[in-house]
C-alpha cells in the first residue's frame, strides 16, 4: 500500500502525455484487474468484477424485460460443426484456439474449438428444438467466457479470454428478425447512456466490417478521450444464413417447411475499458454511479473524538436503508491518504464526518466529478440528498462525455479534412459504400476505418469524400480500439 498522501496520484501517468500508460496505470493501481501468467489473459479483481456484476444485473433485467431467457451452452465446439458455415469460419479462423488432445495425451479424433462465439453450437441445438412456428420466436441469452487468440492485448479492451453476453434468437420472418436486431441495439444504447453515462452513435456496419456470416451488422460506437473510437456492442441480423447451414427449420402456418431467420447480439467486458477511457482523469477512475461498487465512502475525521464513530455508523445505516452502496473507511491512514485513495478508485462521492459536523448535525459531501466543491448536508436528509446527487453525477458525466465527443467530431467535405479528422476523433463524411474505397481510406489515413453509417438518415445527395463516386451513406470514420 502507498504510505504517502500523494503517492497514488503521482504514479499515474498523465493522459495528455501518455494515454496508453495512463490507462494501464488506472486499471492496475485501482485494483480493477491484473496481468496473469497466461498469455494475453487478465485477472479481474474484486473491484473490477464488482463493476461487471452491476453491468450484468442492469443488462440482464433489460433482456428479461424484452422476453429473453438465459441458458448455457458448451465451451467446446467440434471442428466439423464450426466448418458448416464457411464465411463465419473464415472470419474467426485466425483467432480460434484448438484442443487437440486430452489429459492422458491421447489425440482427439476431432479437434475441438474453444468458443470464439456460439452461433454454431446454438444453431445446432435450435435445429433440434424448433419444429413448428409455435416454437417461435426462440429468445435466449448466454452469459459466458469466450476465447479469441489475440496478437496484441490490453486489459478489458482486448484479451485472449474475456467475459460477455451473447443473445441468440430465431424468428419466422426476416422482418421479425430485423425488428429484434434493432430492438436489442436500442437496448444496448439505452444502457450505455442511462447506466454507463456514455453517449453512443448507432448505425450499420459496412460490408467489410460486419460480422462474418451476417446479413447485416449494427453497432454502437463511442468516442474515447484520446480520440479513438470504441465499438461498445453489436447486433446482427443473420437472415437465413446460419439456419441453412445448421438446418434450423420450422413448419409454417401454411404447412410448409421454412428456414428460420436468426439474430445474435453481444457486449463484453470491453465496456469497462470504455467507461475508464471516457470518464477517467489524471487522478484515476471516475465511475458512473449506477455501476460503482461503492457509491459513497464515509470518512470519519478525528474518529477518536466522542460521538464520531457512533454518528458514522448511524449514517451508514441510513444510506444502506435507502439502497445506496456505501462503506466506511475507518483505517488508520491519514485523511489525505484516504482522499487520494478513494478519488483514484473513482467512488462517486465521499462523505466526511468530524466532531464539528456531529455538533452541527451535518456532513460534508464531495463529489468525485467536482472535487473543488463541498456541500454541507443536514444528517436528517442526507440519504435523499445523496440519491439526488448520484443522479446529478450521472447526468454531469453523460453531458461531459457528449461535449467531448462533439468536440472530437468534424464534418469532412474533402479527403484532407477526413484524413486530419481521424487523427483526433470522428470524421463524418459522405461515402460510396465500396470496399475498395474503404480499404484505400484506411491505408491513406494510417488506420482510419468506417465505424458505422448512422441510423435515421436519408440517402444523401453528393459524392464520396474519397473517390468522388455517388455517395450511398453518411459514415463515421475513426481510428479505433
Amino acid at each position: 500500500m502507498a504510505n504517502s498522501e500523494g503517492e497514488f496520484v503521482k504514479h499515474i501517468a498523465r493522459r495528455e502525455t501518455d494515454f496508453s500508460q495512463w490507462y494501464t496505470d488506472v486499471v492496475l493501481k485501482t485494483g480493477m484487474a491484473d496481468y496473469s501468467d497466461v498469455r494475453g489473459c487478465m485477472v479481474i479483481k474484486p473491484y473490477g468484477y464488482g463493476v461487471w456484476e452491476l453491468i450484468q444485473k442492469e443488462m440482464d433485467q433489460r433482456f428479461k424485460d424484452t422476453g429473453h431467457e438465459n441458458a448455457y451452452f458448451p465451451l467446446f465446439i467440434p471442428e466439423s460443426m464450426l466448418m458448416k458455415e464457411a464465411e463465419h469460419v473464415e472470419g474467426f479462423a485466425p483467432e480460434v484456439a484448438w484442443v487437440t488432445s486430452c489429459g492422458s495425451g491421447e489425440k482427439l479424433a476431432e479437434r475441438l474449438a474453444i468458443r470464439p462465439t456460439s452461433e454454431t453450437m446454438i444453431g445446432s441445438m435450435y435445429a433440434k428444438w424448433i419444429q413448428s412456428y409455435r416454437d417461435l420466436p426462440m429468445l435466449m441469452n448466454q452469459w459466458c467466457n469466450v476465447v479469441r487468440w489475440e496478437k496484441s492485448t490490453r486489459p478489458f479492451l482486448r484479451t485472449s479470454e474475456f467475459l460477455w453476453q451473447e443473445g441468440h434468437t430465431a424468428h419466422e420472418t426476416f422482418e421479425e428478425a430485423q425488428q429484434e436486431t434493432m430492438r436489442m441495439l436500442e437496448v444496448y444504447a439505452e444502457f450505455a447512456e442511462n447506466v454507463l453515462a456514455i453517449p453512443v452513435i448507432k448505425g450499420r456496419k459496412s460490408e467489410k466490417e460486419k460480422f462474418a456470416g451476417a446479413y447485416a451488422t449494427y453497432s454502437m460506437e463511442a468516442m474515447m478521450q484520446d480520440g479513438k473510437a470504441l465499438q461498445m456492442g453489436t447486433s446482427h441480423n443473420m437472415a437465413t444464413n446460419f439456419a441453412k447451414s445448421y438446418g434450423i427449420q420450422y413448419l409454417s402456418r401454411e404447412g410448409k417447411l421454412e428456414y428460420c431467420n436468426t439474430t445474435s447480439w453481444g457486449t463484453s467486458t470491453r465496456m469497462i475499458g470504455g467507461l475508464i477511457m471516457v470518464h477517467g482523469d489524471d487522478r484515476g477512475l471516475v465511475l458512473p454511479p449506477r455501476v460503482a461498487p461503492i457509491q459513497a465512502v464515509i470518512l470519519p475525521i478525528a474518529a477518536h473524538k466522542p460521538g464520531v464513530l457512533e454518528g458514522v455508523d448511524g449514517l451508514l445505516q441510513k444510506l444502506k436503508a435507502a439502497g445506496i452502496r456505501a462503506r466506511v473507511d475507518d483505517s488508520d491512514q491519514t485523511a489525505g491518504w484516504k482522499f487520494n485513495q478513494w478519488e483514484m478508485k473513482g467512488v462517486p462521492m465521499r462523505i466526511e464526518v468530524g466532531p464539528r459536523d456531529i455538533e452541527k448535525g451535518q456532513v460534508v459531501i464531495v463529489r468525485r466529478d467536482a472535487l473543488d466543491n463541498k456541500e454541507f448536508v443536514p444528517i436528517q436528509g442526507v440519504a435523499q440528498r445523496v440519491k439526488t446527487m448520484l443522479d446529478e453525477v450521472h447526468i454531469g458525466l453523460l453531458n461531459k462525455a457528449l461535449v467531448m465527443r462533439d468536440t472530437k467530431t468534424v464534418d469532412a467535405s474533402d479527403f484532407e479534412t477526413l484524413r486530419e479528422g481521424v487523427q483526433h476523433g470522428f470524421a463524418r463524411a459522405l461515402w460510396c459504400g465500396d470496399t475498395a474505397c474503404e480499404l484505400a481510406i484506411k491505408e491513406k489515413t494510417q488506420g482510419g476505418t468506417t465505424r458505422n453509417m448512422p441510423l435515421g438518415r436519408h440517402k444523401p445527395e453528393g459524392v464520396c469524400v474519397h473517390c468522388g463516386k455517388k455517395a450511398e451513406a453518411v459514415t463515421y470514420f475513426a481510428k479505433a480500439y
